[in-house]
């Protein structure tokens, strides 16, 4: 599983999506506490870290919800 950090200062893992441990999914741990999924079925979820998230369907359909501390 190829892992390291970025020029940006991300952390990432691939394979790393939610719910698959092969294929090419993947993660990236942000340094400001913000994370993005990317899975097989084409589906990507982006938390800020702040309270916000954002999910994209395989369909290309998003929802975000955000909620204050």
């Amino acid at each position: 599983m190829p892992s390291g950090t970025n020029s940006q200062g991300n952390n990432y893992n691939t394979p790393g999506g939610t719910n698959s441990s092969s294929g090419s999914s993947y993660h990236y741990s942000n340094s400001n506490g913000s994370y993005y999924y990317s899975n097989d079925n084409g589906s990507t979820y982006y938390n800020s870290g702040s309270g916000s998230s954002t999910y994209t369907a395989p369909t290309g359909h998003s929802t975000s919800s955000s909620k204050s501390k």
